[in-house]
């Protein structure tokens, strides 16, 4: 089973990059971020006719996640965070697939920080985190996947000091990082290229995606119950450069039937 997350930045701005994209590579699963759509504006029969069953939960002008599964039944488990009702961004959604629980999500950016914003991002981290470690006790395969905006190490970043001030970067991010790993998960990039130069983001500005000037910051987790199934994962960071194209590439791991 394929499984990729790739935050669109802007699901129908990009819908062509996003069809060609699913064409030429066929994921089985796919979580996205970034759909910057209201419920009823997700292309749904676009993305039916290309093969995939899809849940979503939209918003307009920002955010928005949606799960993609082709041929592959998708059970809707849970969409939204708890411990705060008055959080309305649609940043969070669960389901079922192929006996596997899949959340997508797309964590907060944070900046400026310090102020409200970065505030909102670690409790936003802190209540996902909590979440994470209700999913383990389940002792079920669960892949948490999609766009942390979490820059993990300086391997992880491109001129990793300039970014030392930065929300994504910042100690307590990495920290609360590091809380979340240490319930159990594997980060599966770093599991099978432990000590490689992966980029998952170039910006649009100053020839970053030529210059090879990126950060990692989409990753999939895996509870161990699925970590020993992971057989390859990659970045197709091809697709950063079509036209049009939104400032993540995919990111996508293969797994091993159970």
């Amino acid at each position: 089973m394929k499984i990729a997350t790739y935050n669109v930045n802007g699901i129908n701005g990009r819908l062509p990059v996003l069809l060609r994209w699913l064409e030429e590579t066929q994921p089985d699963v796919v979580c996205l971020q970034e759909l910057k759509a209201p419920q009823e504006k997700f292309p749904e029969q676009a993305i039916k006719d290309a093969g995939y069953n899809a849940i979503w939960h939209g918003q307009k002008s920002w955010n928005g996640v949606a799960i993609l599964a082709r041929n592959l039944e998708i059970k809707e488990l849970k969409r939204n965070l708890d411990g705060d009702p008055e959080d309305l961004h649609s940043r969070y959604i669960e389901a079922m697939v192929n006996n596997v629980i899949i959340g997508c999500l797309y964590l907060p950016n944070g900046n400026p920080a310090p102020g409200p914003k970065f505030e909102y991002k670690l409790r936003w981290f802190e209540r996902f985190t909590a979440h994470a470690a209700k999913l383990l006790e389940y002792n079920l395969p669960v892949i948490l996947c999609g766009d942390y905006n979490v820059i993990p190490t300086e391997l992880d970043a491109y001129k990793p000091e300039r970014w030392v001030e930065d929300a994504l970067f910042r100690p307590e991010t990495r920290l609360a990082f590091q809380n979340l790993m240490a319930q159990g998960w594997t980060d599966a990039i770093r599991k099978l290229y432990p000590t490689e130069t992966i980029y998952t983001f170039w910006d649009y500005f100053r020839n970053a995606y030529g210059r090879d000037a990126g950060l990692r910051i989409d990753h999939f987790l895996l509870s161990p119950q699925v970590s020993d199934r992971l057989k390859s994962a990659g970045v197709d960071k091809q697709v950063r450069g079509w036209e049009k194209t939104s400032d993540h590439g995919p990111v996508w791991i293969e797994l091993s039937e159970a």
